[in-house]
């Protein structure tokens, strides 16, 4: 069964990816970029900080000089956190501290929202005239994003949020709101920052080359720790043309942050092929999250469709 569900979408992959929509023409003598195929960035927790401006909550727990992938103490003091948001930094902080894993999407088999799904180190781009679709390695997670197309008048909130967007240029612009907040460990990073009604993002793709890469690369390898023995490695030397895309995103939300930040992620080609990455309920992953307490894995009693 899994065999055929990968050896299906590698297929689906292939057709968007070839056919599809590979430099269409656009206005005049204008192209549309082709974003389509595997992506990888292997480094947690992945969001690179910005050149310059205020940027996302880091890790103050370090391990030779990088992020401490055995502890999540989110950066409190960060500038952009309001005071009830810098306290639930804080506090789950704390809790790894002790030595626990506190309760997270990805701990406990939950979707991860927008932007907190920027973490994952694959993602496969399904690019088509009316949408694109993004594939992320774990567990199955997928957004779809509507081009030129407004957001609705009434946004009905959802996992991922309404994302619609179009082509400005070269780059590919998505903006999306109405990120579900009424759901179980509702988070927009690995330290439990929180976000509220009020939570905008505006993601900017575009390819690079290796030039344009290398002071991405540069920031993430100060920030971030590389998962060794992955198949989204990259040669981060390799330096062939448009070889790299970068994701420049903003987040603003009023009800959390006193300003709006920004980040990057840098990926590249991966070396390896896609994988299958299931995360499931098991006896090992339903205890010893939450200072001890039973992980809430979701559930349906009927099928939503």
């Amino acid at each position: 069964m899994v065999r055929t569900f990968i050896i299906a979408m590698t297929t689906v992959a292939a057709l968007f990816s070839t056919a599809a929509f590979t430099q269409q023409p656009r206005q005049g003598t204008e192209f549309i970029p082709d974003f389509s195929g595997v992506w990888g960035h292997p480094y947690w927790p992945g969001f690179e900080p910005p050149s310059s401006g205020p940027g996302p909550v880091v890790n103050l727990s370090r391990r030779n000089g990088v992020s401490d992938n055995y502890q999540w103490v989110g950066d409190y003091t960060n500038p952009i956190l309001k005071p009830q948001a810098a306290e639930i930094v804080k506090k789950h902080g704390e809790v790894s501290l002790d030595g626990l894993a506190y309760a997270a999407p990805s701990t406990h088999c939950w979707p991860s929202g927008v932007p907190h799904i920027f973490f994952q180190i694959g993602v496969q781009i399904l690019q088509q005239r009316d949408k694109i679709t993004f594939l992320y390695l774990r567990d199955h997670e997928f957004r779809q994003v509507r081009l030129n197309q407004a957001h609705p008048s009434r946004v009905t909130p959802s996992w991922y949020g309404d994302s619609v967007g179009y082509y400005e240029g070269a780059t590919l612009v998505i903006d999306t709101v109405g990120v579900k907040t009424n759901r179980p460990l509702a988070m927009l990073d690995f330290y439990g920052t929180p976000y509220s009604q009020a939570l905008h993002v505006v993601e900017r793709y575009r390819l690079i080359d290796y030039e344009a890469a290398k002071e991405g690369l540069e920031r993430n390898a100060k920030e971030n720790k590389q998962i060794p023995n992955t198949s989204f490695d990259f040669d981060p030397n390799y330096k062939l043309k448009y070889k790299y895309m970068q994701l420049s995103f903003t987040v603003e939300d009023q009800g959390v942050f006193t300003m709006s930040w920004s980040s990057t992620v840098t990926y590249a080609r991966p070396l390896g092929e896609w994988e299958e990455q299931v995360c499931a309920k098991s006896t090992l992953n339903t205890h010893g999250f939450s200072s001890g307490k039973e992980a809430t894995f979701p559930t349906a009693v009927n099928p939503d469709f």
